[in-house]
């Protein structure tokens, strides 16, 4: 009987753990219709603050490019549960490998083909070629790319997100342009020093 109750209290907690994880994991309820900023008062909401003017003005340069729009940039998304990027790429452009820890990705191509893929934590690669139209899903916390294999034409889409703040880990930018040791690193690589450095001379300047 001791041993039941030990178990039953042992599964008891775990599904409190569980479902605590799975509330901090996502964005949390809200209870009210929307989150006023603490700088306005609710009699100073107009249809204004659910407003947001999108610039996806191309940078004019050879990398791809992502224009969020987060709780960041559009505070009326606080406590909504949704945000989305824009992306433009220019003609052989890849937008580097990153992940979203706090929200899943549908990722919508408007333009152009992008080839994509993403890998699991078992290692598979999954990868496909996206023209106009089609939709592709980055489950959460998975590190995915995006690519312009075109070499003459552009292309552009738009993702859409689970949560009011994604989060983004640029891969590139984390491991070789945040300060780990070069020795440290051609450790982990399997290379040497110099191959480290030449690495991360490309990202002396972070463009995320």
């Amino acid at each position: 009987m001791a041993s039941f109750s030990f178990k039953f209290t042992l599964l008891s907690l775990l599904a409190i753990f569980a479902n605590s994880w799975m509330a901090i994991a996502r964005d949390p309820d809200i209870l009210t219709d929307f989150i006023v900023p603490p700088n306005l008062n609710g009699s100073e909401i107009t249809g204004h603050f659910f407003t947001y003017h999108l610039n996806t003005t191309g940078n004019g340069g050879p990398d791809a490019r992502e224009t969020d729009v987060t709780m960041d940039e559009f505070p009326a998304l606080n406590g909504q549960g949704v945000s989305l990027a824009v992306y433009t790429f220019p003609p052989r452009s890849a937008y580097p490998t990153h992940i979203h820890p706090r929200a899943s990705e549908l990722f919508l191509v408007t333009k152009g083909k992008v080839e994509v893929g993403l890998v699991d934590t078992a290692n598979k690669l999954y990868k496909n070629s996206l023209g106009a139209g089609d939709v592709f899903l980055f489950p959460k916390g998975l590190v995915h790319y995006q690519y312009n294999a075109l070499a003459r034409a552009s292309a552009s889409a738009v993702s859409f997100f689970g949560s009011a703040s994604p989060g983004e880990v640029s891969l590139p930018t984390t491991l070789f342009a945040t300060g780990i040791d070069d020795g440290i690193l051609a450790k982990i690589f399997k290379t040497d020093v110099p191959t480290i450095q030449k690495l991360k001379s490309g990202l002396a300047t972070p463009r995320f």
